[in-house]
């Protein structure tokens, strides 16, 4: 298994410890084709995105292309805020990306019901490693994110049920009919064994990354390898190895508008 490109890395813009064209060259060297450059939303008070420093980043993933070969896409991990399904990448900051990632963070600004539906218990609950959360919140994680899925053209859904707890299954399905890919993360396990097997049989896809917050660990996919061949996920299922590139709902989305 040979990983084309890496759709989750992080710089100095959010919480990473590398610059745009440091990551790029770390994947120059691995031989992937595409990296992603994508920090943290904007909701994030200590480590997101400012929307000052676009302009900055897009610049720099367009000069990291040229020097490199890589393509280096302007992404963003944008953060869930609601059990509507908004994220921190609103309609209005579409044009300066090309890869739109979301998934559930700690110590994130949601909205204000949900910070108390979703924020606050999710912290309390995944820190202390309770197991069996109240129903109230489980229910609500699995309404964001299917809401997430149905109403944004989000690409791919990152580190589903890390720091949180919802019905896995039902959000696979969610994604396999509207074409928003799963992530199988190699920086941490955030899927039970169960429940990977159990979303396998929905038909949903898959992409490979890395989660690189230094760039040293850009393309870096041994801990999601070792999850493939444990449990025998299908090499076809995953759209950013072995040559192969995923077909991404944001771009089409955008080429439509």
């Amino acid at each position: 298994m040979i990983l084309t490109s890496d759709y989750h890395t992080h710089t100095i813009f959010s919480h990473g410890k590398g610059n745009v064209i440091d990551n790029a060259l770390v994947a120059k060297e691995k031989g992937l084709k595409q990296v992603g450059i994508t920090d943290h939303g904007f909701s994030h008070p200590a480590f997101g995105l400012r929307d000052r420093k676009i302009p900055k980043l897009r610049e720099l993933c367009l000069q990291a292309t040229y020097e490199t070969g890589v393509e280096v896409l302007c992404g963003i991990e944008s953060n869930i805020v609601c059990e509507s399904g908004k994220t921190d990448l609103t309609p209005d900051r579409y044009d300066h990306f090309d890869l739109f990632l979301a998934g559930m963070h700690k110590c994130i600004l949601y909205k204000p019901k949900s910070m108390f539906s979703l924020g606050i218990p999710n912290v309390f609950y995944s820190t202390l490693k309770i197991e069996n959360p109240p129903k109230r919140l489980f229910k609500a994680n699995t309404k964001a994110f299917i809401n997430v899925i149905k109403n944004n053209p989000v690409d791919v859904i990152t580190h589903l049920n890390y720091c949180c707890y919802s019905d896995a299954l039902e959000i696979a399905k969610v994604a396999a009919d509207y074409g928003t890919y799963l992530e199988l993360s190699s920086k941490k396990t955030h899927l039970t064994d169960e429940e990977i097997l159990k979303i396998l049989k929905t038909g949903v896809n898959f992409v490979i990354n890395s989660d690189a917050h230094t760039p040293d660990r850009v393309g870096e996919i041994s801990l999601a390898e070792n999850l493939v061949n444990r449990l025998n996920i299908p090499e076809d299922r995953i759209h950013n190895i072995n040559g192969k590139t995923p077909n991404f709902r944001f771009k089409a989305f955008k080429e439509k508008s």
